[in-house]
C-alpha cells in the first residue's frame, strides 16, 4: 500500500474515533464527565466505608447486587444522616437492617406474579 492509501485509512479511523467520542482533541468532554462520576463514586464509597462497619458494608453490597434501587436509597439516607450529624460512630448491621425495614415499609408492594403452568399433552405417567 502506498503512503496516500495509509493516510486515507488513518484519517478515516481518526474521524470514526472522534465521532464515538473516544479520542482526539474534540472528544474530551465525555472523558471528563466519566472521570468526574468516577471521583464522586469513589468519594461516596469512602464515606460509606467510614460510616458502616464491615458486616453492614457487606450486607449493603449484597443488597446492591439484588436490588440496586433499594441500596441506593439506603446509601443516600446514610450520607444525609452523616451530613446532618445524626450518626454517632459506625452503623452496625442491626441498624442497617432497621433502615432497610423502614424503606421497605414506605415502598409500594409490587404486583403479584402468577405462574400458569400448562399441562403437556404427553405425560410421563401415560407410558
Amino acid at each position: 500500500m502506498d503512503d496516500a492509501g495509509l493516510d486515507a485509512i488513518r484519517q478515516k479511523r481518526m474521524a470514526e474515533m472522534q465521532a464515538q467520542g473516544g479520542g482526539g482533541a474534540g472528544g474530551g468532554g465525555a472523558g471528563e464527565q466519566a472521570e468526574k462520576q468516577a471521583r464522586q463514586q469513589e468519594m461516596k464509597n469512602n464515606l460509606l466505608t467510614a460510616i458502616l462497619d464491615q458486616k453492614a458494608r457487606a450486607r449493603l453490597n449484597t443488597i446492591a447486587q439484588v436490588k440496586p434501587e433499594r441500596a441506593q436509597k439506603v446509601e443516600m439516607m446514610l450520607i444525609n444522616m452523616h451530613q446532618r450529624r445524626q450518626i454517632m460512630g459506625q452503623v452496625g448491621e442491626a441498624e442497617l437492617i432497621k433502615m432497610l425495614e423502614e424503606i421497605s415499609k414506605t415502598e409500594p408492594k409490587g404486583s403479584k406474579v402468577n405462574f400458569d403452568r400448562r399441562r403437556v399433552t404427553l405425560d410421563s405417567d401415560s407410558d
